[in-house]
């Protein structure tokens, strides 16, 4: 896995979002499975919102947390009513997107990575 960060942006504020072992844990502890949660996201019509607000919270907070262990400055965690001002800031479109494109590239390993970009130079020439 990376510790790919994407950034959930608001008018005011930039949310950093990432998917690591330790949100995949969580995600799992409370739905059971990632197979579970992603249904309940994805399914057809809208997505479960109460599913959208706990990724969102668990994935920002951990980017936080990243991100104060590499700087001085010390943001204190999200909670879920910000998580939930945030998805309708953003939208629920939007932010579903943003999130399975960071589970996406979250989920590549390096070797996977190289690969893409051999095959790519490959496919160029």
């Amino acid at each position: 896995m990376l510790d790919k960060i994407n950034y959930l942006e608001t008018g005011e504020e930039k949310f950093p979002m990432v998917f690591t072992l330790n949100v995949m844990e969580s995600i799992q502890e409370k739905y059971g499975s990632i197979e579970s949660w992603s249904d309940l996201i994805q399914r057809g019509g809208e997505p479960d919102i109460k599913a959208l607000k706990f990724f969102i919270t668990e994935a920002i907070n951990e980017g936080i947390d990243i991100e104060n262990e590499k700087s001085d400055e010390k943001r204190k965690p999200i909670t879920l009513k910000k998580a939930g001002r945030i998805l309708t800031e953003i939208g629920l479109l939007g932010t579903t997107d943003k999130i399975m494109t960071t589970i996406s590239e979250s989920v590549q390993t390096g070797k996977q990575t190289k690969n893409t970009q051999t095959t790519k130079s490959q496919a160029e020439q």
